[in-house]
């Protein structure tokens, strides 16, 4: 099966920094990246997103010569490099496993790739002051690795990868085995060091809040193949299928039948929506977002419900809600008590219709015709 995952004008592949076509990959007879097309252009926050073996690393491995693709081929600024070596790829990579030399300080870490280029010493001096600069860690040259936080060896982990002065930086899961806190920190230090630097950044996670922050722009994979492409946004508010709709964020998702355009039945009752083009009395699903579910007066729902379940989450109340036979998922900044009777209203700009796969084959290719 041939699925194009190419996104915006075809034009525009000739201008990518990096084009991936026609990428396959196979381990013990097992398929793991099935005919892969993607495009990643310069001076992008692109980030790889899907649960644990849908392919993301492999993509990340093929790109940075790790691994090489059973067919198809990696075109960088022009240039097939599908076989080379990654040291001879203008690009760098940064690991979960930071992979730091404890025998030597910090300085000897960054300066390390610099030395093979056979760099001069006042050159790799300029380089490794203004790396340390650049990740908030002025004055740390003499320290050796094992001194420092997690955090802070991530950071001369991505100091000696930008000190080469890579077009293209690959990193994966790099903030993986750091506490929240430091996590979120590492976010916006990556954030600012892209638009600093103007590199063009890959980013490999799991984490869906993680790519929702960072990126420009999110690549949804699953069981190797591309699910949906897209910008933070467009990804959590408009998904393409049930299962983007399920991995990003929370949300109610339903079957339902669309009765005509902008016209929904859901759970025997009939919302209004926005969607057209779907047909007349077709099935489809339906991903409908927990804070956008609206409790009211049951005479004024449109499904009538009982609050079975509440926790409070800080900042809103989460609440199940049983209506209709389904239990809904809502947040509220409003507490509604288990037990109370409630009313679900729906904003019809914030019900999402999708076509309902014909097969298996097709949920996990993720065609939407």
């Amino acid at each position: 099966m041939i699925l194009s995952t190419l996104y915006g004008e075809v034009c525009h592949m000739k201008n990518a920094l990096v084009n991936l076509v026609n990428i396959s990959k196979s381990f013990d007879g097992q398929l793991i990246l099935d005919d892969l097309n993607l495009y990643i252009r310069e001076n992008e926050f692109l980030t790889l997103l899907g649960p644990s073996g849908c392919g993301k690393t492999t993509t990340l491995r093929i790109l940075g010569g790790f691994e090489k693709p059973d067919k198809g081929q990696v075109i960088f600024q022009g240039q097939d490099i599908t076989n080379l070596p990654p040291n001879k790829r203008n690009l760098n990579t940064v690991f979960q496993k930071y992979a730091l030399f404890t025998h030597m300080d910090v300085a000897e870490n960054i300066a390390f790739g610099l030395k093979i280029k056979n760099k001069t010493k006042s050159y790799i001096d300029d380089k490794i002051k203004y790396a340390l600069k650049l990740v908030n860690l002025d004055g740390y040259e003499h320290r050796s690795p094992d001194s420092l936080s997690g955090g802070q060896q991530q950071r001369i982990a991505i100091a000696r990868a930008i000190v080469n002065e890579p077009k293209l930086l690959l990193l994966d899961e790099p903030l993986g085995a750091l506490d929240l806190k430091l996590r979120q920190d590492m976010q916006y230090e990556l954030i600012r060091l892209k638009n600093e630097l103007g590199i063009t950044f890959i980013y490999v996670t799991h984490d869906q809040e993680e790519a929702l922050t960072m990126s420009d722009t999110i690549v949804v994979m699953n069981q190797g193949y591309i699910q949906q492409i897209g910008s933070p946004e467009r990804i959590y508010n408009e998904p393409e299928n049930a299962f983007v709709a399920d991995f990003i964020g929370d949300s109610n998702i339903l079957g339902a039948t669309m009765i005509q355009d902008r016209l929904v039945e859901i759970l025997g009752a009939r919302f209004a929506c926005v969607d057209e083009g779907f047909g007349e009395n077709k099935p489809v699903d339906v991903v409908i977002r927990p804070e956008d579910v609206d409790l009211v007066e049951p005479s004024q729902g449109t499904i009538q419900g009982r609050v079975t379940h509440l926790i409070f989450k800080g900042v809103h109340y989460e609440m199940e809600v049983t209506a209709g036979g389904f239990e809904w998922l809502v947040h509220s900044t409003k507490l509604y008590e288990v037990g109370t009777e409630v009313g679900i209203r729906v904003d019809p700009f914030n019900i999402q219709i999708m076509n309902k796969p014909a097969s298996e084959d097709e949920e996990a290719v993720g065609i939407n015709e």
